[in-house]
């Protein structure tokens, strides 16, 4: 049964009228008036509907069945990601909101080749939302991951949360499966490098800020591989694949 995210209040009974690029999407897929598709707001759980109208550039559904699905993981990853080059950081969206992502966090550090104005920056954010919008309808989440404004990499190390940081890195001498091992699964915020890595001055100052460093092991990854390996990783080790 297709899926499609409808932000809107959704409750059984009511006739609602479907989102522009949803009305184009049935359309696309040819469905037809009395055909069942799965609708989700974002708020939990999933709603099914009979189409009961289509016309040139709208169409409505009503209402039929609530189901109190959920698919989330038992504890909250946010993915902090440094900002890759070109397209590598709409994958990283896409397979991190796959795989229960809570969070993503961009980072501009050092050796980020990508540089946003708060003009590309918003342009960015709207892109990349669809992204989570789309990975969301494909993979079953009822619940969207938040996707937070990129910030610069030392403001981030600088805000308190209760969230256990761990930043990758090649230099550290435990994995990140044998520390996952070793605890039970809780909230974490994993930190991604950039293409050139972290900086050994980034590196010391998230751990002056009590970040901890792990490793994915002897072989180094790519940037867009590393936070998909992480999070797959612990998904994993605390038994939520």
């Amino acid at each position: 049964m297709p899926r499609f995210y409808c932000p809107q209040a959704l409750a059984l009974g009511t006739i609602v009228t479907l989102p522009d690029h949803v009305a184009h999407h049935v359309q696309v897929i040819r469905l037809n008036t009395g055909d069942h598709i799965t609708l989700f707001n974002g708020e939990g759980g999933e709603y099914t509907a009979t189409i009961s109208t289509i016309e040139k550039k709208r169409v409505t559904a009503e209402v039929k069945l609530f189901e109190p699905r959920e698919v989330e993981l038992p504890y909250a990853i946010t993915l902090a990601q440094a900002l890759p080059e070109a397209s590598k950081m709409d994958w990283v969206i896409e397979k991190a909101v796959e795989l229960g992502v809570h969070a993503i966090q961009p980072l501009a550090s050092q050796r980020c080749v990508v540089r946003l104005s708060a003009e590309r920056a918003a342009k960015k954010l709207q892109h990349w939302q669809g992204i989570v919008v789309a990975a969301s309808e494909q993979s079953g989440r009822n619940r969207l991951t938040t996707l937070v404004e990129p910030v610069d990499f030392h403001q981030w190390t600088q805000q308190q949360d209760l969230h256990v940081r761990i930043m990758l890195s090649p230099r550290a001498e435990q994995s990140l499966s044998d520390w996952a091992r070793h605890h039970p699964p809780q909230s974490v915020a994993l930190m991604i490098g950039p293409e050139g890595g972290f900086t050994d001055k980034e590196e010391n100052l998230a751990i002056a800020q009590g970040a901890l460093m792990l490793s994915m092991g002897p072989r180094v990854l790519r940037t867009e591989t590393a936070g998909v390996a992480a999070v797959a990783a612990l998904n994993a080790v605390w038994g939520a694949m």
